[in-house]
C-alpha cells in the first residue's frame, strides 16, 4: 500500500538523502565501524546537506520547518544502508527541541547558528552511574554562586551519546534538594561548554551494538558554568525532560520500524544468492512463510508508526501513544530481525553482513529511552490501572 505519511517534498528530500548516504557514507562506514566512531568532520558534511536546519526557525539560519518527519525519513535510510550516523541525531533528535522551546532569544542567537552550520555539536547527559532510569535521584549538582553570576557543577554522567565530539552538552543537575512531596523538584538544565576547566570526557564506552555512535563517560569537577546558560527556569528541569518524551520515544520506533524494514531487504538478498542443496534458499518453504511472517510484522509497524509521525505534527501525540508506539516496534523489530539473522545461517553471525549488526543495534531499542517494562507501566496507568 502507498504510504501517505509522506508528501512530494518529503519524498525528494529522501532521494538527496539515499544518494549522500550511498556515496558519502556506503564507502566509508567500515573505516568508522573499525574505529569506532564518526569523524568530526562529517558532521559539517551534514550540515551543508542541511540536515540540521531542518527544524531550526529561519531567523537563525534553518528551513523554518516544524515537522519531524524528515528525520524520521533520515532513521529509514541509514537502516536500509546498514549504516549509521553516529551522534548526530541525539543533536537534531533530543537536544534541538530543548533549545526551541526553553533557550531565551539570546541564548538562540549564541547556539543556534552553530547548530546549523555543524560547528557546536550538542548532547544530553542525563544518566548517571547507579541511577539508571530514576532521573529524580541524580546526585550531580549545581551550587549558585553567592553573586548569582555562575553555577558550580560537580558529578558524573554515564551513556552520553555523542560526548565524545560534543562542544555543548545539556546537563542535567539538582539546584535544590527535592521536596518531602517532590523528590523529582530541584532539577535544572544547563547547556555546558565542554572546553570548560574541570570537564573531562572519560571513557568511549564499549558497546554490544552501536558502534559507530560516540557513547561516553563525563565527570565534572568544579566546572564554573555562567548562569546566562541555565536553559529555562530553575528547578523545573524534570518536567522539562518529560515534555520530550513522546518525540524521543517515538524516534526509536522509528529507528527499531526501519531496522526491521531493512533486515527483510537483507534476507531477501541472502536467501536469493546463497544456494543449499541444489536450490536457493528462498525457494523453501520455511523461508518464504519466515519473510511472509516478518513482512506482516513489518507492515503492521508501519502503520503504528505512520498513525504516530502524523500525530506528532499536529502536537497529539501523547505519552501514551509514544510509549505504545516504542512498545510495538521495538518488540517487533526483536523478533523480526532474529528471525532474518537465522536465515542468514553462520553468516548473520559475522559483522561483515549487515543483519548481524543490526541484531546488535536493535538490542538497545528496549532498553533506552525508557526499557519496555517502563512502557507498559506507562500505557496500563493511561488504561487507568
Amino acid at each position: 500500500m502507498q504510504r501517505t505519511v509522506f508528501t512530494d517534498e518529503h519524498e525528494a528530500f529522501r532521494k538527496t538523502a539515499r544518494a549522500f548516504i550511498e556515496s558519502q557514507v556506503v564507502p566509508v562506514y567500515e573505516q568508522w565501524y573499525e574505529a569506532g566512531i564518526v569523524p568530526r568532520e562529517f558532521y559539517r558534511s551534514l550540515a551543508d546537506l542541511g540536515v540540521f536546519g531542518i527544524e531550526v526557525p529561519e531567523e537563525y539560519g534553518g528551513a523554518g520547518i516544524d515537522s519531524f518527519k524528515f528525520q524520521a525519513i533520515l532513521m529509514e535510510e541509514t537502516a536500509r544502508a546498514g549504516v549509521s550516523f553516529g551522534g548526530s541525531g541525539v543533536h537534531v533528535g533530543l537536544c534541538l527541541p530543548y533549545l526551541k522551546t526553553l533557550a531565551t532569544d539570546e541564548q538562540k542567537q549564541r547556539w543556534l547558528p552553530g547548530f546549523v552550520s555543524g560547528e557546536i555539536m550538542f548532547a544530553i547527559a542525563m544518566t548517571e552511574p547507579g541511577t539508571g532510569s530514576d532521573l529524580a535521584g541524580m546526585r550531580t549538582t549545581a551550587q549558585l554562586s553567592e553573586d548569582g553570576t555562575h553555577y558550580v557543577l560537580n558529578g558524573a554522567k554515564t551513556f552520553i551519546t555523542g560526548g565524545v565530539h560534543a562542544d555543548r552538552v545539556i546537563v542535567c543537575a539538582r539546584t535544590a534538594p527535592p521536596s518531602e512531596s517532590d523528590r523529582r523538584h530541584g532539577i535544572s538544565l544547563f547547556v555546558v561548554d565542554t572546553k570548560s576547566p574541570g570537564y573531562t570526557v572519560g571513557r568511549k564506552l564499549d558497546k554490544l551494538g552501536l558502534k559507530v555512535s560516540d557513547t561516553a563517560e563525563l565527570s565534572f569537577t568544579d566546572v564554573v558554568v555562567p548562569a546566562t546558560d541555565l536553559l529555562g527556569e530553575p528547578h523545573q528541569g524534570f518536567s522539562y525532560l518529560g515534555q520530550n518524551l513522546p518525540q524521543e520515544r517515538l524516534s526509536i520506533a522509528v529507528g527499531a520500524y526501519s531496522q526491521a524494514k531493512s533486515a527483510i531487504r537483507f534476507a531477501l538478498e541472502y536467501t536469493r544468492g546463497r544456494t543449499v542443496f541444489g536450490q536457493p534458499v528462498s525457494h523453501f518453504q520455511n523461508t518464504k512463510f519466515e519473510l511472509a511472517a516478518c513482512r506482516a510484522e513489518v507492515d503492521a509497524a508501519e502503520a503504528v508508526v505512520d498513525r504516530a509521525l502524523d500525530a506528532l505534527d499536529r502536537g497529539e501525540l501523547t505519552p501514551a501513544d509514544a510509549a505504545s508506539a516504542k512498545l510495538f516496534c521495538t518488540e517487533m523489530a526483536s523478533r523480526v530481525i532474529d528471525r532474518c539473522l537465522q536465515l542468514h545461517g553462520g553468516y548473520g553471525y559475522i559483522n561483515e553482513y549487515p543483519v548481524a549488526r543490526l541484531y546488535a543495534d536493535n538490542r538497545v531499542n528496549r532498553i533506552y529511552g525508557g526499557t519496555s517494562e517502563v512502557m507498559k507501566m506507562i500505557i496500563a496507568k493511561d488504561m487507568g490501572l
